[in-house]
Protein backbone atom coordinates (compact mmCIF):
# COMPACT_ATOMS: atom_id res chain seq x y z
CA UNK A 1 0.00 0.00 0.00
CA UNK A 2 1.31 3.68 -0.43
CA UNK A 3 0.00 7.05 0.12
CA UNK A 4 -0.48 9.45 -2.86
CA UNK A 5 -1.12 13.10 -2.39
CA UNK A 6 -2.76 14.94 -5.12
CA UNK A 7 -4.90 18.32 -5.40
CA UNK A 8 -6.89 17.04 -8.20
CA UNK A 9 -10.70 17.36 -6.96
CA UNK A 10 -11.69 15.55 -9.72
CA UNK A 11 -10.02 12.51 -9.17
CA UNK A 12 -12.67 9.91 -8.39
CA UNK A 13 -11.24 8.56 -5.42
CA UNK A 14 -12.50 12.05 -3.72
CA UNK A 15 -15.86 11.43 -4.95
CA UNK A 16 -15.05 7.62 -3.62
CA UNK A 17 -14.64 9.10 -0.08
CA UNK A 18 -17.23 11.27 0.10
CA UNK A 19 -19.59 9.35 -1.54
CA UNK A 20 -18.31 6.34 1.39
CA UNK A 21 -18.90 8.65 4.47
CA UNK A 22 -21.98 9.35 3.51
CA UNK A 23 -23.01 5.81 3.51
CA UNK A 24 -21.85 5.36 6.33
CA UNK A 25 -22.95 8.41 8.41
CA UNK A 26 -26.15 7.43 6.71
CA UNK A 27 -26.12 3.94 8.24
CA UNK A 28 -24.75 5.63 11.96
CA UNK A 29 -27.10 8.01 12.01
CA UNK A 30 -29.88 8.02 9.35
CA UNK A 31 -29.95 10.24 6.04
CA UNK A 32 -29.50 14.05 6.10
CA UNK A 33 -32.04 15.44 3.88
CA UNK A 34 -29.51 17.20 2.67
CA UNK A 35 -30.31 20.38 0.59
CA UNK A 36 -28.80 23.43 -1.03
CA UNK A 37 -30.29 26.88 -0.01
CA UNK A 38 -29.39 30.24 -1.52
CA UNK A 39 -31.01 33.56 -1.43
CA UNK A 40 -29.60 35.94 -4.03
CA UNK A 41 -30.54 40.22 -4.10
CA UNK A 42 -31.22 40.93 -7.50
CA UNK A 43 -30.83 43.82 -10.00
CA UNK A 44 -32.11 43.06 -13.06
CA UNK A 45 -30.11 40.13 -14.50
CA UNK A 46 -27.19 40.60 -12.03
CA UNK A 47 -26.70 39.21 -8.30
CA UNK A 48 -25.73 41.90 -6.24
CA UNK A 49 -25.91 40.04 -2.99
CA UNK A 50 -26.15 36.35 -1.58
CA UNK A 51 -25.52 33.79 0.64
CA UNK A 52 -25.35 29.75 0.10
CA UNK A 53 -25.13 26.82 1.81
CA UNK A 54 -26.99 23.86 2.63
CA UNK A 55 -29.61 22.08 5.43
CA UNK A 56 -29.02 19.17 6.71
CA UNK A 57 -29.57 16.60 9.81
CA UNK A 58 -31.89 19.62 11.07
CA UNK A 59 -29.04 22.34 10.77
CA UNK A 60 -28.67 25.20 8.26
CA UNK A 61 -24.66 25.32 7.51
CA UNK A 62 -24.15 28.88 5.46
CA UNK A 63 -20.95 28.71 3.83
CA UNK A 64 -20.45 32.08 1.90
CA UNK A 65 -22.72 34.80 2.14
CA UNK A 66 -21.32 38.19 -0.13
CA UNK A 67 -22.97 41.79 -0.70
CA UNK A 68 -21.80 43.83 -3.58
CA UNK A 69 -19.30 46.88 -2.20
CA UNK A 70 -21.49 49.39 -3.28
CA UNK A 71 -24.88 48.00 -1.51
CA UNK A 72 -22.94 47.11 1.94
CA UNK A 73 -24.03 49.23 5.25
CA UNK A 74 -27.29 48.62 4.32
CA UNK A 75 -28.78 45.72 6.58
CA UNK A 76 -28.73 43.49 3.66
CA UNK A 77 -27.13 40.83 5.43
CA UNK A 78 -29.29 40.47 8.24
CA UNK A 79 -31.79 40.44 5.53
CA UNK A 80 -30.02 37.55 3.86
CA UNK A 81 -29.89 35.51 7.16
CA UNK A 82 -33.45 35.95 7.99
CA UNK A 83 -34.70 34.69 4.30
CA UNK A 84 -32.38 31.75 5.04
CA UNK A 85 -33.55 30.77 8.04
CA UNK A 86 -37.16 30.99 7.31
CA UNK A 87 -36.46 28.18 5.30
CA UNK A 88 -34.26 26.72 6.98
CA UNK A 89 -37.10 26.06 9.66
CA UNK A 90 -39.37 25.78 7.08
CA UNK A 91 -37.35 22.91 6.10
CA UNK A 92 -37.22 21.40 9.90
CA UNK A 93 -33.97 23.10 11.16
CA UNK A 94 -33.60 23.97 14.63
CA UNK A 95 -30.20 25.55 14.69
CA UNK A 96 -28.00 27.45 12.02
CA UNK A 97 -24.34 27.58 12.21
CA UNK A 98 -21.52 29.90 10.36
CA UNK A 99 -18.00 31.01 10.70
CA UNK A 100 -15.73 33.75 9.83
CA UNK A 101 -12.32 35.16 10.04
CA UNK A 102 -13.57 38.65 9.36
CA UNK A 103 -14.03 41.67 12.32
CA UNK A 104 -17.10 43.26 10.36
CA UNK A 105 -19.06 39.86 9.73
CA UNK A 106 -18.39 38.54 13.13
CA UNK A 107 -20.40 41.91 14.07
CA UNK A 108 -23.45 41.36 12.03
CA UNK A 109 -23.64 37.60 12.85
CA UNK A 110 -23.54 38.58 16.51
CA UNK A 111 -26.50 41.15 15.53
CA UNK A 112 -28.56 38.83 13.88
CA UNK A 113 -28.46 36.61 16.96
CA UNK A 114 -25.14 33.93 16.38
CA UNK A 115 -23.52 33.52 19.38
CA UNK A 116 -19.75 32.44 19.11
CA UNK A 117 -18.98 28.93 19.85
CA UNK A 118 -15.47 28.38 19.36
CA UNK A 119 -12.63 29.71 17.51
CA UNK A 120 -9.41 29.30 15.43
CA UNK A 121 -6.45 31.77 16.64
CA UNK A 122 -4.60 32.79 13.50
CA UNK A 123 -6.62 31.54 10.82
CA UNK A 124 -5.37 33.16 9.21
CA UNK A 125 -2.46 34.37 10.71
CA UNK A 126 -3.11 37.30 12.42
CA UNK A 127 -6.83 36.88 11.89
CA UNK A 128 -9.32 34.75 14.28
CA UNK A 129 -11.85 32.50 12.99
CA UNK A 130 -15.06 32.40 14.66
CA UNK A 131 -17.45 29.65 14.54
CA UNK A 132 -21.38 30.95 15.42
CA UNK A 133 -24.34 29.10 15.89
CA UNK A 134 -28.18 30.38 16.43
CA UNK A 135 -30.99 28.34 17.85
CA UNK A 136 -33.82 28.71 15.49
CA UNK A 137 -37.58 28.83 16.78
Amino acid sequence: MQFDITDDATDPAIARIGDELTAFNQADVGPSDRRTLAVLLRDGDTVTAGLSGYTAWGWLYIQRLWIDEAHRGQGIAGQLLAAAEAEAITRGCHGAYIDTFNPVALRTYRKAGYAVFGALEDFPRGRTRSFLMKALP
